[in-house]
């Protein structure tokens, strides 16, 4: 298509204006609005029910891989949770504090990083905030200090294949999750030294708060704090909920040690593409369930108590291959973007990716995950690649730009988690941390250009 079609034009803008809008309201699922709005505009349109079938083949062969890692992604890591995979390090963690308002805000920031591997928001946040809060409470740190570190370190380590936004993003422009996770694992690391770098300055920052207030009759002297009797606490609390399976569990050290080659191998092998994620996480789980679990009835019970989740996330995809093959093999999203080049400025549209991901932060408060990935992504993907740019420097921009954000977002629904767990409430939540977050994206966009994953074309 060299010339954009009014009427491909409109209906496309209209489909994505129509889905974003209904996902922004939250009165409707998301696999109910990517299924039916699309398929309404393309018939109104002039599309027919033979065409609309080649449109939905076409974006389900497109996703599918994508669904199939996720599904048995959320089962492996789950499987692992439950085996008490990180418990060790996380309470290792809490014992390094040793009670010092700083290394408790550089331990919080680590804690995040590796609570997030499994990159599930509800699991970091049930693991780490009953655990620390007590610490923070006892030393009179903020609670929104806590939140803020949290969401920063999980929104690093959020871009993880098995994470919701790349996976959303590898979905969207077809790209492989490992191939485009790939040139992100050097980003992560640079990431990681700034939260604990950010770590240091806020736990500074919160030292000296806590002086002036102390100083100020306002709080009492905290004394010296039983840290061991915390990390005791948070090992107790994961024993307990595990009573129920903890009996048929096979707990040895040997056991908890194959474990962790295993989750370790599993990532090699997706990573150094000798196997696809799909394939590397199915043969995870296979080998994940016997290794921890007795009898065939314990293993499909632990199966299905993750299913929930790993179903969630791939029914959300699925319903997503219909909007995404309606825009793009309809050639709504080609007509749009070539309709958008007569309005973008010359020297605005080759940047427009970078424009737009510098944004990412302030986007995720109007929009919800699913609207950025799946409407504005694309969009921005198909105008930028008519000024010479390549999909994954584009979907690497907007991922980086947009990911940091995604804890201060209401439409996250583990941030709503997290402010119950932790007593907070979203308005402080935001004005501690949204332009700290916010400068944050911008960093990381930064660090993101000098890695070479994108650049400024002038």
């Amino acid at each position: 298509m060299d010339e954009p079609s009014t009427l491909l034009t409109l209906g496309g803008l209209a489909i994505i204006a129509v889905t974003v809008g209904l996902l922004m309201w939250n009165r409707f699922s998301p696999i109910v609005v990517m299924a039916l709005v699309p398929l309404l505009g393309a018939l109104l349109v002039g599309f027919g029910p033979g065409q609309l079938v080649e449109f939905f083949d076409s974006g389900v062969e497109q996703v599918m891989s994508v669904v199939v890692m996720f599904i048995f992604a959320i089962l492996f890591f789950g499987i692992l949770s439950d085996a008490g995979l990180f418990d060790p390090v996380v309470r290792g963690l809490i014992l390094l504090t040793r009670g010092k308002v700083v290394l408790v805000a550089v331990g919080t920031a680590l804690m995040g990083v590796v609570a997030h591997i499994d990159g599930a928001g509800a699991t970091t946040f049930l693991l780490t905030i009953p655990a620390l809060l007590p610490l923070y409470q006892a030393l009179n740190m903020s609670r929104y200090l806590l939140l803020l570190l949290l969401a920063l370190s999980a929104g690093i380590i959020n871009m993880v294949p098995w994470g919701g936004p790349l996976g959303r993003a590898a979905s969207v422009t077809g790209i492989d999750p490992g191939e485009l996770y790939r040139p992100l694992i050097p980003l992560q690391v640079v990431g990681i030294v700034l939260i604990v770098t950010l770590a240091v300055l806020l736990g500074l920052r919160e030292k000296s708060r806590i002086a002036k207030k102390v100083a100020a009759g306002e709080v009492e002297a905290s004394a010296d704090v039983d840290v061991r009797r915390f990390a005791d606490d948070f090992a107790s609390r994961q024993v307990e909920q595990r009573t129920e399976i903890a009996a048929k569990m096979n707990s040895s050290r040997l056991v908890y040690w194959a474990n962790v080659v295993l989750a370790l191998s599993v990532i090699a092998v997706m990573l150094a593409d000798i196997l696809p994620p799909a394939m590397a996480f199915l043969i995870g789980v296979a080998i994940a369930l016997p290794l921890n679990f007795r009898g065939a009835d314990l293993q499909m019970e632990r199966v299905r108590a993750h299913a929930p989740n790993a179903l969630m996330m791939g029914a959300v995809i699925l319903g997503a291959a219909v909007f995404l093959g309606v825009l793009n093999e309809s050639g709504m999203l080609e007509s749009v973007a070539l309709s958008a080049l007569t309005v973008v400025p010359e020297g605005l549209g080759p940047n427009l990716h970078l424009v737009m991901a510098s944004f990412g932060v302030p986007m995720d408060l109007l929009t919800s995950t699913d609207a950025y990935y799946f409407s504005v992504l694309p969009l921005v993907e198909a105008t930028s690649s008519q000024f010479g740019v390549g999909t994954a420097e584009t979907a690497h921009a907007m991922l980086i730009g947009n990911i940091i954000g995604t804890f201060v977002s209401p439409f996250s629904p583990a941030l709503w988690l997290a402010l119950g767990l932790s007593g907070a409430n979203l308005g402080t939540h935001l004005r501690y941390s949204f332009f700290i977050v916010w400068g944050f994206s911008l960093l990381m966009l930064l660090a993101g250009m000098a890695l070479g994953l994108f650049s400024i074309t002038t």
